[in-house]
């Protein structure tokens, strides 16, 4: 199929941006993408495209904006119930951390989570999955963790490779049973990060080989943060994960500093999510590793906080930068990765362009897919978007509503 007559082809051609090179669009006027099977087969200008593929399958794109699907790198997409109640108790004075610490927060989820049955998992997740793939994002990192408990956690890591196969929406897989303390072992935060050492990360390899899955290992991530994992606790989970073959994400800086992301660093782990209280330090440690630093601005927008992700200070230090939604029942239910672009643009201080590459070719590289997803060039697979506007700007400048027209995912259009 010969996807044809773009007003904006942004190709965004050349591996993730780092530092001043975000924002790199590579966009090619009038242009057109050959599709073969799941693959981009050639990139160019419409008239010579259409001169040699002649006898294709044409799909007109009519004059508007055409250009990777976006991919969310950070989600907590199975959960069950909500948080309403939460939410009306923060806009009354009470603060994430303490709503926490009194039994609410995520242990509220997990209780929800932990009884619900498979088929209620599957029904609330798959109905998140379809609202943000016709939202645009036609691949999203998604994570367990609202059971903390083995039996539970692997659950959720079967609801998501189920969602996977089903589709359309491509998932790429979490485990992480470090993102609060039980409450069946509060004040024994110690004994329940061995049990993660040494029992639930082993069964998450048994469970993975199990299934013959012919890819790698799900991603290992932890929440380092006070009230949740001590900077010593995060070590031997990642030290434990890493000796296991798992690529490492860290949760840091949300609330307080504790020096998660100098340790992500130096563990190599692939991303620090969050990255709000970073010091300066680490965010020069960050500037020379290749470890993403991806920013959640509905976060902090949906606590109503005004600190965000320090992007420029990341952007000047020459790190690599991406966005996610971080979609989850307490702090940030929005599976529109479109309003990220908006919120990144006004909070973050990111061009459209510097937001647009953040939430494609370097969400990419956040997720270790950046070989195959993130762009359009020639050999990668075929996830495109048609936009409704002929001006990719409009994806800042907008928010609220849906610009994408048609979703391109593995080479076909999908119809919901």
């Amino acid at each position: 199929m010969l996807v044809h007559s773009a007003s904006q082809l942004l190709t965004l051609a050349g591996g993730a941006q780092r530092g001043k090179d975000l924002g790199r669009l590579g966009i090619i006027e009038n242009g057109a993408v050959m599709i073969c099977g799941e693959k981009i087969a050639a990139v160019g200008r419409t008239e010579d495209l259409l001169m040699r593929f002649p006898n294709e399958e044409r799909l007109d794109a009519c004059g508007k904006v055409v250009m990777p699907g976006l991919i969310d790198p950070h989600t907590h997409l199975v959960w069950a119930g909500d948080r309403a109640a939460e939410f009306e108790m923060r806009l009354q004075g009470k603060t994430y951390m303490e709503i926490m610490a009194a039994g609410g927060g995520i242990a509220s989820t997990m209780r929800a989570t932990r009884q619900a049955t498979v088929e209620e998992l599957l029904a609330q997740t798959r109905a998140r999955a379809r609202k943000m793939f016709r939202y645009g994002t036609t691949t999203a990192e998604a994570k367990t963790g609202y059971g903390l408990e083995l039996q539970s956690e692997l659950t959720q890591l079967g609801v998501l490779l189920r969602l996977d196969a089903e589709g359309p929406l491509e998932l790429v897989p979490t485990f992480l049973p470090a993102h609060a303390i039980p409450p069946e072992y509060a004040e024994r935060e110690d004994e329940y990060t061995r049990l993660i050492c040494d029992i639930m990360l082993p069964a998450a390899v048994e469970f993975w080989h199990n299934r013959g899955l012919n890819q790698p290992l799900p991603f290992i991530d932890v929440f380092c943060e006070k009230g949740a994992f001590s900077l010593e606790q995060t070590r031997s989970i990642m030290a434990a994960a890493k000796r296991l073959g798992f690529p490492l994400k860290v949760h840091v800086d949300e609330f307080e500093n504790l020096g998660g992301a100098a340790l992500a660093v130096e563990m190599g782990a692939v991303s620090i999510d969050h990255v709000v209280r970073t010091s300066r330090e680490e965010i020069l440690k960050l500037g020379g590793s290749q470890t993403v630093a991806v920013s959640l601005p509905c976060t902090p927008f949906g606590l109503a906080q005004p600190e965000y992700t320090p992007a420029r200070e990341i952007i000047a230090a020459d790190g690599y930068l991406a966005v996610a939604t971080d979609i989850n029942p307490g702090t940030a239910w929005c599976e529109n990765m479109q309003f990220v672009i908006a919120l990144a643009c006004r909070y973050l201080k990111l061009t459209p362009a510097q937001a647009v590459a953040a939430a494609t070719v370097n969400a990419a590289k956040a997720i270790r897919k950046e070989d195959s997803l993130g762009s359009l060039e020639e050999g990668k697979q075929a996830d495109l978007l048609i936009l409704s506007v002929s001006d990719y700007r409009h994806l800042g400048y907008r928010f609220g509503g849906n610009l994408v027209e048609t979703v391109i995912k593995k080479g076909s259009v999908v119809k919901e």
